[in-house]
């Protein structure tokens, strides 16, 4: 594949848990997707994402493997995966598999052969260390809440897990396990799939195992040997194919990302960071009854933008994936249904007009909302319940810590996908593994494909624009008005064209800038200017050349 044609893509991500269930046992499954693939394909995407359907406890849904070479029995087999990528090539579309290699299950049969027993040649394949003193070797805390360090039952031996305490660090300083996992990814490019998302990639290699005056993460947020490390799997594995990669940064830097992505050093295609979803935090922390900051996410995108493009890296943008709420709910607006529809469509414009790879969690292109649990009963994520938890204990009363939840929980976006208005939303005949969203009757696939004006043909627009046109692509981007409290204008520049790009993230109608050239042809929107005023929730592309001339339909 040429850079042309991986840069010009657009990706789907699908949490099979929660896509399609074809068994009845309320849980989606890999036949589920293949049932969809007319659908993907009408959409028009490029590539499908699937989180980890490797064999796993399920402990924190997938991400925590206990067999890289077996799928889970709860999604199917390994023939069911080989079908859904024939029947995907078949439809021109490609298959990106999720690989999780910071960390395994503490059900592997490497951690297995480890624990407890220092003589075992697995012990090295993890990263254990003596008591210090009689607590953890160092006060670092797991991202899912408490110490990152668990005890032995036999030893005064500490592993270290980042996350949840069933995943248990891998140690990449051994070069025994980089080579079992360069074993494990050439097994995958030889089984036929199209691409990568790494987990949490840039968290591989750890620094000083020393007390922080934090969390610990400056010790192994982007460590000391991680781009030597990842080079190496890049030679070693698919650096030499024609797979798409993609690395999921935890609090990265830019410095870092563009050393990630820039095509000469051999690493990866395109990263993901996080920082532009971090606004509506208080003070940093995620668990709180906070409001966006848009100022700060105009900064932060743009600067993130600018950045990667004039040092020759790549960006995947994205609003929505199975960590995040629903992008609607959160930046937008669902209190009603036009305001619901409006602000999807502005949302959907103002990312995919943006210079990078977009991605598309499944359901954002028909305007899912957050599900608006009212019991911590309907909560299944380890992370969300230990927060709930943790709330409490700090004073939070129950009914401002299910708003935060409501607001914040990974479970936002891993509610089934809405197909039609039946029972359960089409997603099973069974009982799902988790509640439906309430207003499955309104919002719905098949609703949004029988209405010409629904967020999904938004969507199908966005896509084929990008594969039409080289400025979304290739573009630079030109932040513009940032002090602006309520609009976001940016403009594309390519080859002597222009695309101007205006969206309002208020409810009310706003009148442009005075001094904003909005003379040209409308590439897409969804509003109209009226006396140089866009209206609530209003976007549109305009195209300031000469010589463009609008799509025919």
């Amino acid at each position: 594949m040429s850079q042309q044609d991986w840069r010009k893509s657009v990706v789907y991500q699908i949490y099979p848990k929660s896509f399609n269930d074809t068994t009845g046992n309320g849980q989606g499954d890999i036949n589920g997707i293949t049932d969809k693939l007319d659908y993907l394909a009408y959409l028009g995407v490029d590539y499908l994402w699937l989180t980890p359907v490797y064999q796993s406890p399920m402990n924190d849904n997938g991400y925590d493997i206990s067999d890289y070479y077996q799928v889970n029995k709860l999604f199917g087999s390994l023939d069911d995966l080989r079908t859904l990528i024939s029947e995907a090539h078949r439809r021109d579309l490609k298959i990106m598999m999720d690989i999780v290699i910071n960390h395994t299950s503490t059900e592997h049969q490497w951690f297995k052969d480890a624990y407890n027993n220092p003589e075992s040649p697995y012990r090295d394949f993890y990263i254990f260390k003596k008591s210090k003193g009689k607590g953890p070797p160092t006060n670092w805390q797991s991202k899912f809440g408490g110490n990152a360090w668990q005890q032995e039952t036999e030893t005064d031996d500490y592993y270290l897990h980042l996350f949840d305490v069933s995943q248990a660090d891998l140690n990449w300083d051994n070069p025994q396990v980089r080579k079992e996992l360069h074993r494990i990814v050439k097994y995958w490019i030889d089984f036929g799939v199209d691409g990568f998302r790494f987990d949490v990639i840039n968290l591989i290699s750890k620094g000083a195992f020393k007390d922080s005056e934090r969390t610990g993460k400056e010790f192994y947020t982007d460590g000391p040997h991680v781009h030597e490390y990842i080079h190496e799997l890049n030679r070693a594995t698919f650096g030499d194919t024609d797979l798409m990669t993609v690395g999921e940064m935890s609090s990265t830097t830019l410095d870092h990302c563009l050393k990630y992505t820039q095509p000469e050093r051999q690493e990866l295609h395109s990263v993901f960071n996080f920082h532009p979803l971090k606004v509506d935090y208080a003070g940093g922390d995620k668990w709180t009854n906070a409001s966006m900051d848009f100022l700060q996410l105009k900064e932060i995108l743009m600067d993130w933008q600018v950045g990667i493009y004039e040092g020759g890296g790549w960006n995947a943008i994205f609003w929505c994936n199975h960590d995040q709420p629903r992008i609607v709910s959160r930046f937008g607006n669902d209190a009603t249904e036009a305001l619901r529809v409006q602000s999807g469509k502005m949302l959907a414009i103002v990312l995919h007009m943006l210079q990078g790879t977009p991605y598309i969690y499944q359901g954002e292109e028909i305007g899912m909302t957050n599900p608006n649990f009212t019991s911590i009963d309907q909560y299944q994520d380890v992370e969300a319940i230990n927060a709930y938890k943790s709330l409490l204990e700090r004073g939070v009363s129950e009914a401002e810590a299910l708003i935060i939840l409501n607001q914040k929980s990974r479970d936002n976006s891993r509610t089934p996908m809405l197909w039609n208005d039946e029972r359960h939303a089409g997603f099973t005949e069974g009982e799902p593994w988790m509640d439906v969203n309430h207003n499955y009757r309104h919002i719905n696939f098949q609703q949004a494909m029988e209405d010409p004006n629904s967020i999904l043909q938004t969507y199908r627009k966005l896509i084929t624009l990008r594969h039409q046109y080289d400025i979304v692509t290739y573009g630079d981007i030109e932040p513009l008005y940032m002090t602006h409290p309520e609009l976001f204008i940016y403009r594309r520049n390519y080859e002597g064209k222009s695309w101007l790009v205006i969206a309002n993230f208020s409810e009310h109608s706003v009148p442009l800038p005075e001094s904003l050239n909005i003379e040209g042809a409308v590439v897409i929107a969804n509003s109209e200017l009226n006396q140089r005023t866009i209206e609530g929730y209003g976007a549109m592309v305009i195209a300031q050349e000469e010589k463009w001339e609008k799509e025919s339909e």
